[in-house]
């Protein structure tokens, strides 16, 4: 059975960094795209950043460029999320999502976790 596991989210102040972390099992994920997204209260969730397994190719949606990073660790099957400079608006539901490179249905969730930035 497949899982992915997000851990690290928590209460923050305004500047502050966390370290979200994803860990992936169940199968070989080496032809999937890793993606983190957020969702805020009332809003629809957002893509923010997306990594290969193989080749560790990576993209960061405009908004969060300059200060989240996406990266991965191959051996603990495992996605980051570093995430800096964080601000008020950036509280939310952060979660992992999995799919094939080719394919665009997102085929696995995580549970989520909380990020909460304090003014």
């Amino acid at each position: 059975q497949v899982h992915l596991l997000e851990s690290g989210g928590g209460l923050v102040q305004a500047g502050g960094s966390l370290r979200l972390s994803c860990a992936a099992s169940g199968r070989t994920f080496s032809s999937y795209l890793l993606c983190w997204f957020c969702q805020a209260p009332g809003k629809e969730r957002e893509f923010l950043a997306a990594i290969t397994w193989n080749g560790g190719r990576t993209y960061h949606t405009d908004s969060v460029k300059a200060r989240f990073t996406i990266s991965r660790e191959n051996a603990k099957n495992t996605v980051y999320l570093e995430m800096d400079s964080l601000k008020p608006e950036s509280t939310a539901v952060y979660y992992c999502g999995a799919r094939e490179v080719d394919v665009r249905t997102y085929e696995y969730w995580g549970q989520g976790t909380q990020v909460t930035v304090s003014s």
